[in-house]
C-alpha cells in the first residue's frame, strides 16, 4: 500500500492541466444549445402547441394529451437532431440525488425493422421501480410499481445522446417519493400566499416567483490520491490524517489566483454548463486548500434546484477528464474549511419587484418590511425544521464549526434594518419608514477611487440565515445536499406566515381599522414576537449558544433528534394545511432521513474499522518490530549499564505506538460491538439515535491514536496519501 501511495504521488506531481478546445462562438450563441428552451420549441413545434405549452410552464395550465403528442414529436425530432438516440425521466429520488433510465427511440415497425417514435404518453409518464429507491415504508419491496411524470416548468435538455425529461416521482398511491413533488407544491403555496398579501400594494400582480442563488463549494483531489484511500473512495471524507503543517492558516489560498490545472477544468465545467442552460457566473478558490466555488446567476427556485444537481453530476464527469476526482462531502478533511452550499433566495412578483429589496415610497418600503419582517416570523416559528431540513450525517461535520453557521438558526438583519424594526416596534402608526439602499462612500487621502456603494447590511458569516442587502442567504445548507429540501421547508413556512398575517390584517380591516394602520400594527407584534430568533452577533461563541437556548430556540445537535421535528404535530399541520406533505408523506420521509443516517454511519464504522485494522496496525506493529530489533542489537553492542541512555528514545517510541494500538484495537472492538448491538433494533429512529450515540462517537477517538501513529511511524512505511499530498499536490 505505501508503494501505491508514492506511485500515485509520483503521478500527480507530473499531471499538465488538460486544455480542451473552447468553443469558436460567444457563450451568448451556444447558450443552452443541448435545452429544448423556447427558441427550439417555437422551431419545432406548431404554433398552437407552442403556446399551449408555454401556458403550461409560465401559468400551470394542463396539457391535453393531443398537445403533449405534439410536443412529444417535435421534441425528439429535436433531439434526434442533436445526436440523440434515447430518453429517460430523470428524477430525484429521496436518495440525495437524480436517478434516470434510459431506452432506445426505437420500436419495431413490423416489418423486421425499426423506426424511431416517442409518444405523448411516454413523455408524460414512465414507471420506474418504487420499491429500490426509500420510500420510508410507504411502498414494501414487494410492491413495485411507481410513476415518473413530466414537469413542462423545467426544460428537457441532452446529455451525452440521451434526451432528459425533469420529472416528478410518486408512488402507485400517489404519495411523493422525490424531492420535486413537495417542492412545486410549496412554490405554489408561497405563490398564493404572497400574491394576496402583494395585493395590499399593488393590485396588478397576479403571480409571485421563488427565486434561488446556490453557491456550490467543492475540494478537487488527484483521482490516483483519491483512489488510494480507500474512505474517500467509500466514504466521500477522510476517516483519519494528520494535519497537515500548513493547512488554510495563512489565508492565502481564498479568492487567490486559481491552479493551472484547476483553471483548465473551471473552464471545461464552464462550457458544459453553458451548453446545458446553466448560468454559470462566478468561480474561485474558496477557503481552504484545494477547496473551490462555482456560483450561478439567480433563476426561479425549481429551475436553480435542477439545475444545481446537473451541475454536480456534471463536474464529475468533467473533472474525470482532468483527471481530478470532485469532492462534495461536508467535511472531507478535518482542521480546514468544511463545503456547504449557501442558497440565496428572495421573492418577486410578475410586475418585476424583488419584494425583499427597499423601495424608494414609504409605500414600497411598507410592503418591504411586510415581507422581511413575515419572513422572520416564519424562521422564528419554525427554527428547528429549518435546521431539521438541512441536517443529515453529512452536514453535521460541518455545522458548528468555526468556519459554518452554527447548529442553531437565527435571523442576521444588520445595523441598519435592525434600526428600522427597533423604531417600527416603538412607533406609533403614523411614522414612516426610511432607509437607505445603498450610501456613498469615498476613500479618504486616495483620490481617484471612485465613490464606492454601500449595501444596507454587512456580511455576517457566523449566521445560518442572513440579509443580504436585498436577499436572505441560507447558509446551513450542505454542499451534497438537494437544495429542494431546504428550499421546501422555507418557502412553506413563509407561505404560512403570510396566510395568517394576512386573515390578521383582514380581521382589523373588517372592524374599521385603516389597511396601511392594520398592517403596521400586526407587524410590530410580530417584531417583538420574533425578537428571539434575530441576532447580528458572534454565531459561533458559547455565549450565544447559552444566550440561544435562554430564548427558546432550538439547540439540539443530534441528527436523530432533530429529524424530529418532520413530525412534531405542529409543523406537519403547517405541512398538511398549505397542501405540501401530508402525514404519511411527512412520516415516510423522516424514516427515510433515520434510515440514510444509520446507514451513513454504519459504512463509516466499516470503513474504520477495515482501515486501522488492516492497514494502520499492521504497519505501525511492522515498523515497533523494526524498533525492538534495533533496540535489541544496541543491547548487545553497548550493554546493559549504557543502554538506558542510547537507546532512551526508542524504547519510549516503542511505548508510545504500544499505547496508541491497544487504544485503536480496544475501541474498534467497542464500536462493532456497539454496531452489533444497534443492528438489532427495530424502530429506525431509535436505531439511528443508538448509533449517533453509541458508534459515531467512537470515529474522533479512534481517529485520534491512528493520527498520532501516522506522526510517529516511518513515512516511507505510511500506506495512505497524507494531508499535505492530498491538499497541496494538483
Amino acid at each position: 500500500m505505501s508503494e501505491l501511495r508514492f506511485k500515485v504521488v509520483e503521478e500527480a506531481i507530473k499531471r499538465k492541466a488538460v486544455c480542451m478546445p473552447a468553443p469558436a462562438e460567444r457563450a451568448s450563441e451556444y447558450f443552452g444549445m443541448y435545452v429544448f428552451n423556447e427558441d427550439k420549441m417555437r422551431k419545432y413545434l406548431p404554433k398552437k402547441t407552442y403556446e399551449a405549452l408555454f401556458e403550461t410552464m409560465k401559468h400551470g395550465k394542463a396539457l391535453s394529451r393531443e398537445i403533449a403528442d405534439s410536443v412529444a414529436s417535435g421534441m425528439k425530432q429535436w433531439a434526434m437532431d442533436m445526436g440523440a438516440t434515447h430518453y429517460t425521466h430523470w428524477f430525484q429520488p429521496l436518495t440525495g440525488g437524480t436517478a434516470e433510465k434510459h431506452d432506445a427511440f426505437v420500436e419495431y415497425d413490423g416489418k423486421g425493422g425499426v423506426i424511431e417514435e416517442f409518444s405523448g404518453k411516454l413523455l408524460i409518464q414512465q414507471e420506474p421501480d418504487a420499491s429500490s429507491f426509500p420510500s420510508g415504508g410507504i411502498r414494501n419491496t414487494f410492491e413495485a410499481r411507481g410513476y415518473s411524470a413530466w414537469d413542462a416548468t423545467s426544460p428537457a435538455f441532452i446529455v451525452d445522446t440521451t434526451l432528459c425529461i425533469p420529472t416528478i416521482f410518486i408512488a402507485y398511491t400517489g404519495e411523493a417519493l422525490d424531492y420535486k413533488v413537495p417542492l412545486l407544491r410549496s412554490l405554489q403555496a408561497v405563490d398564493r400566499a404572497a400574491t394576496e398579501v402583494c395585493r395590499y400594494f399593488d393590485p396588478t400582480v397576479s403571480k409571485v416567483y421563488s427565486y434561488l442563488g446556490w453557491e456550490q463549494e467543492y475540494f478537487l483531489v488527484d483521482e490516483g490520491l483519491y483512489a488510494a484511500r480507500p474512505d474517500m473512495v467509500l466514504t466521500g471524507r477522510t476517516l483519519m490524517g494528520h494535519e497537515s503543517a500548513k493547512n488554510q492558516q495563512l489565508e492565502d489560498h481564498y479568492f487567490g489566483a486559481i491552479p493551472t490545472r484547476v483553471m483548465a477544468f473551471m473552464k471545461d465545467l464552464e462550457y458544459e454548463c453553458w451548453k446545458l442552460g446553466i448560468p454559470a457566473k462566478t468561480r474561485h478558490n474558496e477557503v481552504a486548500p484545494n477547496q473551490f466555488e462555482l456560483a450561478p446567476i439567480f433563476e426561479e427556485t425549481n429551475l436553480a434546484n435542477d439545475h444545481n444537481l446537473l451541475l454536480m453530476s456534471i463536474m464529475k464527469k468533467v473533472a474525470r477528464r482532468h483527471c481530478f476526482r470532485v469532492i462534495l462531502h461536508e467535511k472531507p478533511f478535518k482542521g480546514i474549511n468544511g463545503s456547504g452550499k449557501h442558497n440565496n433566495w428572495s421573492l418577486g412578483t410578475d410586475t418585476g419587484v424583488n419584494l425583499l429589496s427597499p423601495g424608494k415610497t414609504p409605500q414600497d418600503n411598507l410592503q418591504f418590511i411586510t415581507f422581511l419582517v413575515n419572513v422572520m416570523m416564519a424562521v422564528y416559528k419554525r427554527n428547528g425544521l429549518l435546521k431539521a431540513s438541512i441536517a443529515s450525517a453529512t452536514n453535521a461535520h460541518r455545522l458548528g464549526a468555526n468556519e459554518a453557521p452554527p447548529a442553531i438558526i437565527s435571523v442576521f438583519l444588520g445595523r441598519q434594518i435592525s434600526a428600522v424594526l427597533d423604531k417600527l416596534a416603538s412607533s406609533s402608526c403614523d411614522d414612516t419608514i426610511e432607509f437607505d439602499d445603498k450610501c456613498g462612500f469615498r476613500m479618504g487621502g486616495i483620490d481617484h477611487i471612485p465613490e464606492l456603494l454601500i449595501d444596507n447590511t454587512d456580511r455576517n458569516r457566523t449566521s445560518p440565515f442572513a440579509f443580504t442587502g436585498n436577499r436572505f442567504e441560507f447558509r446551513a445548507v450542505g454542499s451534497s445536499d438537494n437544495c429542494g429540501g431546504a428550499m421546501t421547508v422555507l418557502n412553506t413556512a413563509v407561505a404560512d406566515q403570510l396566510a395568517e398575517f394576512k386573515e390578521a390584517v383582514d380581521t382589523r380591516v373588517g372592524k374599521g381599522e385603516p389597511k396601511e394602520q392594520a398592517i403596521l400594527s400586526v407587524l410590530k407584534a410580530y417584531v417583538r414576537e420574533s425578537a428571539a430568533v434575530h441576532f447580528d452577533g458572534n454565531g459561533y461563541t458559547d455565549e450565544w449558544k447559552e444566550e440561544a437556548l435562554r430564548r427558546g430556540l432550538d439547540c439540539a445537535v443530534s441528527v436523530p433528534e432533530i429529524i424530529d421535528q418532520f413530525v412534531a404535530p405542529t409543523h406537519a399541520e403547517m405541512f398538511v394545511r398549505m397542501g405540501v406533505l401530508s402525514s404519511k408523506e411527512l412520516h415516510a420521509r423522516a424514516e427515510v432521513k433515520w434510515e440514510t443516517y444509520t446507514k451513513k454511519i454504519q459504512i463509516e464504522a466499516r470503513v474504520l474499522g477495515d482501515l486501522v485494522m488492516n492497514h494502520i496496525l499492521p504497519v505501525a506493529s511492522r515498523y515497533q518490530g523494526m524498533l525492538l530489533d534495533k533496540a535489541f542489537k544496541m543491547k548487545e553492542l553497548f550493554g546493559a549499564d549504557k543502554f538506558g541512555s542510547v537507546a532512551g528514545q526508542d524504547m519510549a517510541l516503542i511505548e508510545k505506538i504500544s499505547v496508541h494500538m491497544e487504544k485503536i484495537q480496544t475501541l474498534t472492538e467497542k464500536m462493532i460491538e456497539a454496531r452489533k448491538v444497534a443492528n438489532k433494533i427495530a424502530s429506525e429512529r431509535k436505531k439511528a439515535i443508538a448509533y449517533h450515540d453509541t458508534v459515531a462517537v467512537a470515529f474522533d477517538e479512534i481517529r485520534y491514536h491512528a493520527d498520532k501513529l501516522e506522526e510517529v511511524v516511518d513515512n516511507e512505511m505510511w500506506p495512505l496519501p497524507k494531508y499535505r499530498e492530498l491538499l497541496f499536490v494538483r
